[in-house]
């Protein structure tokens, strides 16, 4: 059975023990391939209500939870957990990225499925993670690459997780997706043809292989490797023909 067979199976699993049980389900944090896979199956779901939410909004990773408060007469909080990961001594700490705070939790025998979005913040990260898994995190993470770090949980609303949006203006030759991606991340139009060719491009937490579709305000797309951005809308016209986009970019 494949990957997809799996996953799907999973799934309905999940969907058939929260109906028949009268419970919640959770799954384990999702990719965003995984994620559209999951909305392809609206049809097999229709009869269980379902969402999906990965510890804070704009969160890529995410669970899916199968029930609800009209189902169940109660709401039961996602299993999520918010680690803030700090260096010991701030001025010995090294510049620190995705993959080494990654790399570090699951060197403690982790799996991938089991940690969501980690979100950078200066010199300190925030992870979202299973609540079963928090605890072995916090008392096991102490270092990353060569920098000594401390752990701690994070409760409720966190300031420093508020998304940082910079405005920026672009010139395309046409208000297509394609268009606008090979603007925004100063690309050829083949090279940005070709990221949507190879699955690196989401649309509203989406897998999106629709280059020419033209996009409309407010709508969050994102492209692996050159950020996450917010369409903002189309400008004046110069004259000629080009036109100027606004977009802000996810700092």
């Amino acid at each position: 059975m494949d990957e997809d067979k799996l996953f799907r199976a999973r799934m309905k699993e999940l969907a058939q023990a929260s109906f028949r049980q009268n419970r919640y389900t959770f799954s384990h944090f999702l990719s965003v391939a995984e994620l559209t896979e999951l909305y392809s199956m609206a049809s097999l779901l229709e009869y269980v209500d379902y969402d999906t939410f990965g510890g804070n909004p704009g969160c890529e990773r995410q669970m899916v939870r199968f029930g609800s408060e009209r189902m169940f007469g109660y709401e039961e909080p996602f299993p999520i957990s918010v680690l803030r990961i700090e260096p010991l001594i701030n001025k010995f700490a090294e510049e620190l990225g995705h993959r080494d705070y990654l790399g570090a939790v699951m060197n403690l025998g982790m799996e991938r499925d089991v940690i969501g979005d980690i979100l950078i913040r200066d010199k300190s990260a925030y992870m979202f993670c299973m609540d079963n898994i928090a605890g072995y995190i916090q008392a096991n993470l102490e270092k990353i690459r060569h920098t000594s770090v401390k752990v701690f949980p994070e409760k409720g609303e966190i300031d420093a997780l508020s998304p940082r949006l910079e405005e920026m203006e672009i010139l395309v030759s046409s208000p297509r997706f394609d268009a606008v991606i090979a603007a925004a991340c100063k690309l050829s139009r083949n090279a940005a043809l070709q990221l949507f060719r190879d699955k690196k491009v989401v649309l509203q937490g989406r897998i999106c292989e629709n280059n020419s579709m033209i996009l409309k305000e407010e709508d969050v797309f994102s492209v692996r490797g050159y950020g996450k951005f917010v369409y903002k809308g189309c400008g004046n016209q110069t004259r000629k023909g080009r036109l100027y986009v606004r977009l802000e970019q996810y700092r």
